[in-house]
């Protein structure tokens, strides 16, 4: 490992730096990970001591004994990287795409110590793989250029082919798929900086699917005074101030109380879930209710139960937050709500790969001298820009009076790239209309104008999320929109309330639910 460790700096580098874990029913393992680097190459892998001795050899391992291949003896890797299969981001130590290519168990057949075999010169590697089966040598040799360069080649034996060329076989065992397909679709990649268990990021999990509350969960909120205990999503919750009210009332409604906001919470979690899971959430707090000023808190109190799932920021400062909720379970969105979070604004990237966002966002910002037809106006000039480019975008009110749109996009591009993106894209779209939008910093020197904001495409940044209130009159909803819904006579940002939106939801279902759909590469702007 030391020489491994020596030529990766650990804050730049995607592959772990990690303990080894120990191989299944005392059987080694081998893989063999057909890599495109700067040139395409197999990486041939044994697990010898508690590492994976690993040689590249360019034209890939054969089972023809007439063959010699040249096979270069590289850097060991930790166990954990025996199952990658992926993109590994350019710029970085080994930036390619990954298959794995052939994997099973081996065992040395001329002694039982490979590693003084490997440090004498030769190692004899009887394989049982999906591909590679029967005795391998590998036998250094003198290259006088400073490489450690070594032969590989079959034994004659059963498991010999003659004429059989790795090439053939441009498949995964694992997946079945090509380098290309990886490339193009890749399922995961690794992380820099972090303990080899969390090396590996899933770039699509699972969306959450959980039930909504019974009716008898809701009849017993219902049932409750002004304070109590409530079963719900399979946690018990001590809720508090129950009849507060929250959110003032708008004309011809009733103001909302805290109840009606747990209520609401406890019905919409399982469909906001999928945008607030596996993300750090900051919760925008009025313990006194939407007509006060509210504040940021971030933070975890020390007082949350146990059960309520968190993050600890590695990256965090002194003084900085360092624990996060993340709202893994739907119980945990209604003990946000019951801790004033009237609004959730959750990361734009996962805690797995903070440093890497998920979505592109444009934030549609109108000043005061803003009409509402003419946010509208920006977005259609958005939707028409994104339909010309072929680039999938979702559309949602704030709540307020603004519209966001977000753009999915496959982990990789860091935030820089999506911010310079968005800006390209809504710079492009503001020379349509000048006299609507400003690129002034200050709203004070903006002249009442709309800002295109892309700024939010940062770390830590976020926009409210879907189906989250907002702390105004009558409890509004950043609600999901269709595009061809920015044409309807009835569009207003606070167009729909915690008392409404779940009947759209039953109608029309989750209109956001596209987002979640990682798979999308921004096109290159011109």
């Amino acid at each position: 490992m030391g020489t491994y460790r020596s030529m990766r700096d650990f804050a730049h580098t995607p592959e772990p730096a990690g303990a080894p874990a120990p191989a299944a029913d005392g059987e080694r393992r081998f893989v063999v990970q057909r890599h495109r680097a700067r040139r395409l190459h197999y990486d041939v892998r044994f697990e010898i001591d508690g590492v994976l001795v690993s040689w590249a050899v360019p034209k890939g391992p054969t089972l023809d004994p007439t063959a010699r291949r040249m096979a270069v003896h590289v850097e060991d890797h930790p166990l954990e990287y025996e199952a990658f299969e992926g993109v590994i981001p350019h710029g970085q130590y080994g930036g390619g795409d990954v298959i794995v290519w052939d994997r099973g168990t081996w065992h040395p057949y001329k002694s039982d110590d490979p590693a003084a075999e490997v440090a004498g010169g030769q190692l004899h590697a009887e394989l049982h793989g999906e591909r590679l089966r029967g005795k391998f040598l590998l036998v250094r040799r003198d290259s006088g250029d400073g490489k450690d360069q070594w032969l590989m080649f079959h034994k004659r034996d059963e498991h010999a082919v003659v004429g059989w060329d790795a090439e053939d076989h441009p498949t995964s065992v694992v997946s079945g798929r090509t380098n290309d397909e990886v490339a193009a679709h890749p399922d995961h990649i690794w992380r820099s900086g972090v303990p080899a268990a969390q090396a590996d990021v899933d770039l699509h999990p699972p969306v959450p699917d959980v039930p909504p509350p019974t009716d008898d969960e809701l009849a017993a909120l219902d049932d409750l005074g002004a304070s109590g205990t409530w079963d719900v999503h399979g946690r018990r919750l001590r809720v508090t101030n129950l009849d507060k009210v929250l959110f003032p009332a708008r004309d011809g409604e009733a103001p909302v109380t805290k109840r009606d906001l747990l209520r609401y919470t406890a019905c919409v979690a399982p469909v906001a879930l999928p945008y607030l899971a596996g993300r750090a959430l900051n919760m925008h707090r009025f313990p006194q209710g939407a007509g006060t000023r509210g504040f940021w808190h971030k933070q975890l109190p020390d007082h949350a139960p146990d059960w309520v799932p968190r993050w600890d920021n590695p990256a965090a400062d002194p003084g900085e937050t360092s624990t996060y909720l993340v709202v893994d379970e739907p119980a945990a969105l209604v003990w946000a709500a019951n801790f004033g979070a009237l609004e959730w604004h959750a990361w734009t990237s996962r805690t797995a790969a903070p440093d890497l966002p998920t979505y592109a966002l444009v934030d549609l910002d109108p000043g005061p001298a803003t009409a509402w037809e003419d946010v509208v106006l920006l977005a259609r000039l958005h939707r028409d820009a994104f339909e010309h480019l072929g680039v999938r975008a979702f559309p949602k009110l704030t709540g307020r009076r603004g519209i966001q749109i977000w753009v999915p996009v496959a982990v990789g591009p860091t935030f820089d790239e999506t911010r310079a993106w968005v800006e390209r894209l809504s710079r492009t779209v503001g020379k349509v209309v000048p006299d609507l939008v400003s690129w002034r910093w200050e709203v004070s020197e903006r002249g009442g104008q709309a800002r295109l904001d892309y700024t939010q495409n940062a770390v830590n940044k976020t926009l409210v999320a879907p189906y989250s209130p907002r702390a105004s009159a009558g409890a509004p909803v950043s609600a999901p929109l269709s595009w061809d819904e920015l044409d309807a006579d009835w569009l207003r940002p606070d167009a729909f309330t915690v008392r409404t939106v779940l009947d759209r939801v039953a109608e029309h279902g989750d209109l956001f639910r596209g987002v979640l759909e990682g798979d999308q590469v921004l096109p290159r702007l011109t």
